[in-house]
């Protein structure tokens, strides 16, 4: 005779904890189970007592609904910054001090402020569902203060720029995707997910309706790399007009290459054969210099092997120098032969491979002083429009913005915006000099009315007597005394 060990769910479902081979065993059995189920009622003590690693990976991180990019942001920030710290401890043990002590800790070890912002934000988002659930009925984020994070003027590039980027652009498909880029203000995977049939040629209206996102294969539904959601980044699909002049490039770019209504306008190239590293000029090193001092303090020689490994340093010839011994190296046999390397792709451009290969060169031909990115134009989009009088609300539309405080930050943005200002500024300032019927003041009066203190009447001594009072002659400031 076996025993068959019967308990019920939360839902009031008998379940089965197996059978044995007496009662002892499986009154044991089922009372365990129901040990086990009694952690997930609510109210119950007990449900505090696990630890936070479990409750993340059992129940917050696989049902906390959240899109696939924030989802490995997440993850990423929680092995990394949040389980080393809280994964062993009880949920019920986390206090508001343990908080704060983390948030010290990330700050002695020289994490951005940035960096730990969101990652209280992350670990405020767990007990805020942990709150919710009944599992602690104490929020340790509360009142707990992150270091301040800075926030930075944005820089726009000027057209003068964006020309000098575009004429180091050496491949045409590339000038056409920057110079859409430009003109539609669009996100990089909304540019990157632009289709054939997403433009009206008659109407020259475009619809974003879709973008995509590059993921790691773990994170992706299918265990792909890029991922396309039927929406853009707030959620809702928009349409707007584009310039004559780019529909027409974008016309013959499609009869070009023989696109269809579905085929993506822009896709990565493929691979004619492999990558051949360009040959340098080999330098005596004696010549270059040395590096910058290491952590030990040591410099090395420019263009060595001892300069690229021990130095860190990433100039091209120190990576040359490397290059050169790892390819002699495989020459002899001691390393196994590179395999021919390529782009892990559906067709869609791969973010880090556009700028590594294509918009970094470009940069460095057109010899910029300031960090550009890609997502940049996007900015300098809005602010062209907002300084060649585009209504604010049609600049919100076109961009996708979810309200008009994010599209107000691109007002005044460009170099020239404060020449308006200024100008205002200096008539005030030399209004004296501007008035009907003034005559025209000499040089050095006109230098004493740029003062700060020109115009200003000083005060009338005592001798003056009652009577006098003062006047201002154009340009100059002095007191005349007038009798009665």
């Amino acid at each position: 005779m076996r025993y068959a060990a019967i308990y019920r769910d939360l839902k009031g479902r008998q379940r089965s904890a197996g059978t044995f081979g007496t009662k002892r065993q499986a009154d044991k059995a089922w009372q365990r189970a129901e040990a086990v189920i009694a952690l997930g009622r609510v109210g119950d003590p007990a449900r505090g007592r696990q630890t936070f690693r479990r409750y993340v990976e059992d129940v917050w991180l696989p049902n906390h609904e959240m899109e696939p990019t924030t989802r490995q942001r997440y993850s990423c920030c929680l092995y990394k910054h949040i389980m080393p710290e809280f994964g062993p401890m009880r949920m019920i043990d986390i206090l508001p001090e343990h908080v704060r002590e983390w948030v010290t800790a990330q700050k002695h070890r020289g994490v951005s402020p940035a960096m730990i912002a969101e990652n209280k934000v992350i670990l405020s988002a767990i007990f805020t569902t942990a709150l919710n659930d009944q599992v602690t009925f104490l929020h340790p984020c509360k009142g707990v203060k992150t270091p301040p994070v800075p926030v930075k003027p944005r820089t726009i590039i000027t057209p003068e720029q964006f020309t000098a980027i575009y004429g180091a652009l050496a491949d045409a498909r590339w000038r056409l995707l920057v110079e859409t880029a430009i003109e539609s203000g669009l996100r990089w995977g909304e540019l990157t997910e632009l289709r054939v049939g997403d433009l009206d040629v008659g109407s020259r209206m475009l619809t974003v309706s879709r973008a995509v996102v590059e993921l790691l294969p773990r994170f992706h539904p299918q265990g792909g790399r890029f991922l396309v959601k039927d929406y853009p980044k707030d959620k809702e699909s928009r349409r707007f007009k584009l310039s004559t002049q780019i529909v027409a490039k974008l016309t013959a770019h499609v009869e070009e290459h023989g696109l269809g209504r579905g085929d993506l306008l822009f896709r990565v190239p493929e691979e004619e054969g492999p990558r051949v590293r360009k040959l340098r000029l080999v330098v005596d090193p004696d010549t270059l210099g040395r590096t910058e001092p290491n952590a030990a303090g040591r410099r090395y020689r420019h263009g060595t092997i001892t300069g690229y490994s021990l130095g860190r340093c990433r100039c091209d010839f120190c990576r040359d120098a490397y290059a050169r011994y790892r390819a002699e190296r495989r020459a002899a046999g001691k390393d196994d032969p590179r395999g021919v390397r390529s782009l892990d792709t559906d067709g869609h451009i791969p973010g880090s491979w556009f700028r590594t290969s294509v918009w970094l060169p470009a940069l460095k031909a057109a010899g910029l002083e300031i960090p550009v990115r890609v997502h940049d134009l996007r900015h300098a989009h809005a602010s062209w429009l907002l300084a060649g009088g585009a209504d604010l609300q049609v600049v919100k539309q076109r961009l996708g913005h979810g309200s008009l405080r994010t599209t107000e930050r691109y007002l005044h943005t460009l170099p020239e915006a404060d020449e308006t200002a200024l100008e205002a500024l200096s008539k005030i300032r030399n209004r004296a000099l501007l008035r009907p019927g003034s005559p025209a003041p000499r040089p050095a009066a006109a230098k004493q009315a740029m003062h700060p203190l020109a115009g200003h009447t000083p005060e009338l001594p005592p001798s003056a007597g009652a009577g006098a009072r003062p006047t201002r002659h154009p340009g100059r400031a002095r007191t005349i005394r007038h009798s009665k």
